[in-house]
């Protein structure tokens, strides 16, 4: 290939100015980038520049060109590749050209990588993974809620998920993947409990991560229990005369055990019995649990008889002497 056909080449191809995209000078530092990509991508998120689809699609643009301007001028070796006045690594078309050119009589070929335009770009001759992911920013945090038993929470289960999600190939197409997840579910935890699974959420185009996936911890309404902290509260039914001359009630734990408690004293509306570590498992002090506090609702009768109420009348004036 003759000089002027590699030149007339050359014009034709459109390297993009990493440097000009960034607003940095061709001197700048690693904390210099950092700091120029971050405030870039903050300013061009697609979430910020919603109000029209106009002005959207322009945020993903600028947002896509942030991106690989800093994939690029953060990493040493695209870096040197790039200010080297090779081609680009990270061409935005779909041509790979093999073009040779004579530089003192050495040939040198040129390295291109087709890459769709969403597809957060990864340089095909050297498989890195990108520097300070953290910086990255990902699509919005993808949050479902996950509903389990008080029994489930109290022993600890396992459970298994099937997800599927939406991904961009290398190619830049989307595609819809399936996965299982499993949930360890550790005794002791509470409502609002979050799990969180780093990139497993669905990945939108602009962004060049999957956004997290997490689980937000609820929990099922008892039939005989209400959780406060790590305390369970129970409330018991007894009459009048049972809260009067007392009871023996029987409580069946979570984990299947029935505990019996003997009420020798008279109950009042505020009475409350204690049962030390038979509440929740703690998850900040393992080994340890809550306590199972006892209340009771006293049934009182709905009429009473006239000699009833004379009896009622006499004894608890005997009291009360």
């Amino acid at each position: 290939m003759t000089s002027s056909t590699l030149n007339s080449l050359e014009t034709n191809i459109d390297v993009v100015d990493y440097y000009k995209i960034l607003q940095v000078s061709r001197k700048a530092n690693d904390e210099e980038l950092k700091k120029a990509y971050k405030r870039l991508a903050m300013k061009w998120h697609p979430d910020k520049n919603n109000q029209s689809p106009l002005k959207m699609k322009e945020a993903e643009t600028k947002f896509k060109q942030i991106s690989e301007a800093y994939d690029v001028l953060g990493n040493p070796m695209k870096r040197k590749i790039y200010d080297d006045g090779q081609i680009s690594p990270l061409i935005n078309n779909n041509m790979t050209t093999k073009t040779t050119t004579n530089t003192n009589s050495t040939t040198r070929k040129r390295k291109t990588c087709d890459f769709g335009s969403h597809q957060n770009p990864v340089n095909k001759f050297e498989r890195v993974e990108l520097r300070n992911p953290d910086d990255i920013l990902k699509a919005a945090t993808s949050e479902h809620k996950l509903v389990f038993s008080l029994d489930d929470l109290y022993k600890g289960c396992e459970r298994r998920l099937r997800i599927s999600r939406n991904v961009i190939d290398a190619f830049g197409n989307m595609m819809t993947v399936d996965e299982i997840l499993t949930i360890d579910v550790k005794p002791g935890w509470k409502k609002d409990t979050k799990i969180t699974y780093p990139g497993k959420g669905n990945q939108a185009p602009g962004f060049p991560c999957p956004a997290d996936l997490v689980f937000v911890v609820d929990e099922k309404p008892h039939a005989i229990f209400k959780r406060e902290g790590n305390d369970l509260v129970t409330t018991q039914k007894i009459s009048l005369i049972e809260a009067l001359t007392g009871k023996t009630i029987k409580v069946t734990t979570l984990d299947g055990r029935e505990i019996e408690v003997s009420v020798t004293d008279i109950v009042k509306p505020d009475t409350e019995i204690v049962i030390q570590d038979e509440g929740m498992p703690s998850t900040s002090k393992p080994g340890t649990k809550g306590n199972l506090r006892i209340k009771f609702d006293i049934i009182f009768p709905t009429q009473l008889t006239a000699s009833q109420k004379s009896e009622l009348k006499n004894i608890f004036s005997l009291v009360d002497n």
